[in-house]
């Protein structure tokens, strides 16, 4: 099997601050995770499709998907969401993995498929987008400090994330044995001084992060 796409959709959503967890959340009548579902069945980019699911809601993604026309496997995700990535990767069958954030509805095929493309080449890869705001740090009164943060190479790291399944599972292998805390999947290859490409993201792929964020999506839709 060439690739499978992992979708986490176990998070807590603490900042939304809602009872249902996210995913279910309805934009224009269909929910988050149906999205990024769609996206990637429209991508033609994966065989087969595995959702990390809050424990205890295997049963009700899985009654969800039940008539995605593409293989669908539901798994219990874990504390952190490293622990939910490597639950998704050591369940797929795909030499490559597409793990995506399951609040990021709005990701297209064509996202999905130069990801994809890129960790064929490289081994790795992210989406990213140039940070092009002024960036400082601030002291611990959170009065600024007068350095600047250059950020001509800075950018901010989007999903979804790429890799050859047997080098990230090895990497999250070893993050683990060391106790690393990672922010996101290619914090692990970093962390050993793997290379990972950085390829083109989309400022529509907004995170659904606190519920202003759906009215941003909105909007966004209206655009596309």
């Amino acid at each position: 099997m060439r690739a499978s796409g992992v979708i986490l959709a176990a998070g807590r959503g603490e900042r939304f601050q809602g009872q249902v967890n996210k995913v279910f959340v309805l934009l224009r009548g269909r929910p988050l995770l149906r999205w990024c579902v769609d996206a990637f069945l429209a991508s033609g980019a994966v065989e087969e499709l595995v959702v990390v699911a809050r424990p205890g809601e295997e049963g009700q993604i899985t009654e969800f998907l039940s008539e995605v026309p593409l293989p669908v496997q539901v798994v219990p995700g874990g504390e952190r969401r490293q622990d939910s990535a490597r639950a998704g990767v050591e369940a797929a069958q795909g030499k490559y993995v597409l793990i995506h954030d399951g609040a990021r509805p709005l990701v297209t095929s064509e996202l999905i498929r130069r990801v994809l493309s890129a960790a064929e080449e490289h081994g790795a890869a992210v989406p990213v987008l140039p940070v092009v705001d002024t960036v400082r740090y601030v002291d611990d009164r959170d009065f600024l400090r007068p350095e600047d943060v250059r950020r001509a190479r800075l950018v901010r790291i989007q999903t979804p994330q790429g890799f050859r399944r047997e080098l990230l599972l090895s990497a999250l292998e070893v993050a683990e044995r060391q106790g690393l805390s990672l922010t996101d999947d290619a914090a692990a290859l970093l962390a050993l001084g793997k290379p990972v490409a950085a390829v083109p993201g989309d400022p529509r792929n907004l995170k659904i992060t606190h519920r202003e964020d759906l009215t941003l999506a909105e909007a966004l839709l209206t655009l596309l």
